[in-house]
């Protein structure tokens, strides 16, 4: 399975709708969000996902527009989009933050990469940690590795035709406190296999049940650890 299968499954799995067919309507429309300011690991990523969805949404019918301004996170800049894709960051502005919780809350769907799920005691969004399903950044590996990952739920539209293990490209891993799984509205679908650890060189991640991707089935959305460097795509 090519190391990009995943990210492709994902999108078709939550929002396809059929056959692609050029004469056709946008099955639907995506929107993703980046910054520019992030650490260069971060942008190379963002740049990298630009060209995969671009590549993706020519071939399968779909729209994919893509921003660096925030600003657009409104309701007026949401309506048309039937899916938000944050590849490297998050909103800090009080307005963009309540516009994104008024598009999830209302059956909006969402992809967060790596850096946009981070949140810590100073992101002061509690209901973004909610909505991760409870998970706090508690800890992570350095410097990014190459990491075994199990597949948790074989049967789900976004990993069944994922095999039961493989390797993900180099990324710097996350763990989390409390663990997603804990939470019963929570679905993980990729946990990083044991046999990773020690997991680093720098900072070492050395034990535990470490989630990588996971939906909160209370909304439609998937958060993926992966999101670190030139490698993922």
């Amino acid at each position: 399975m090519k190391s990009y299968s995943l990210v492709f499954f994902i999108m078709f799995a939550a929002l396809s709708r059929g056959a692609a067919a050029l004469a056709q309507p946008p099955h639907f429309r995506a929107l993703a969000f980046y910054s520019t300011a992030e650490e260069p690991d971060h942008v190379q990523f963002a740049e990298g996902a630009l060209k995969f969805f671009a590549a993706a949404a020519a071939k399968d019918n779909f729209s994919f527009d893509s921003t660096t301004d925030w600003s657009k996170l409104t309701d007026a800049g949401l309506r048309d989009y039937q899916l938000v894709i944050w590849l490297n960051a998050s909103p800090t502005n009080p307005a963009q933050r309540r516009a994104f919780e008024q598009y999830m809350e209302a059956g909006g769907a969402w992809m967060g990469f790596h850096a946009a799920g981070y949140n810590d005691k100073d992101t002061g969004w509690p209901w973004f940690v909610d909505f991760l399903g409870g998970a706090i950044f508690y800890n992570n590996s350095w410097p990014p590795l190459p990491a075994k990952l199990v597949v948790d739920a074989p049967t789900h539209p976004v990993t069944r035709n994922l095999p039961q293990a493989f390797e993900s490209p180099a990324n710097e891993w996350y763990g989390w406190k409390p663990n997603p799984r804990l939470n019963k509205a929570v679905q993980v679908l990729l946990t990083l296999d044991p046999s990773n650890y020690p997991l680093g060189l720098k900072d070492v991640l050395t034990e535990g049940d470490i989630p990588v991707v996971w939906t909160n089935t209370k909304y439609r959305m998937v958060y993926m650890n992966m999101g670190h460097g030139d490698k993922i795509f």
